[in-house]
């Protein structure tokens, strides 16, 4: 995940993905992001659930930037395989 840093800290880098399919009834949302805690590490932060409702949300700590990014990398590369588009590329089609 790229974004804008403050020191070794990372600023709020939302990525929101939508997965919509009709014909499924399918209307999903994920977003990740990163930001620091009152403790020195990095927040991993994962939200998810249906469009228009409230979701789930995980939150996970890594003590570096560099293992928080790696891992939101990873999950988002997951979850486009599954067929979830950035919420730009959907609003031009």
């Amino acid at each position: 995940m790229t974004g804008a840093t403050l020191g070794a800290m990372p600023i709020d880098d939302a990525i929101h993905l939508h997965r919509i399919e009709p014909a499924r009834n399918m209307a999903r949302y994920y977003r990740i992001s990163s930001s620091p805690s009152l403790f020195g590490d990095i927040c991993l932060v994962r939200e998810w659930g249906r469009i228009g409702r409230p979701g789930r949300i995980r939150l996970d700590l890594y003590d570096s930037v560099a293992g928080a990014d790696a891992a939101g990398e990873a999950l988002l590369r997951m979850k486009r395989r599954r067929g979830y588009r950035d919420v730009e590329a959907i609003s031009c089609i």
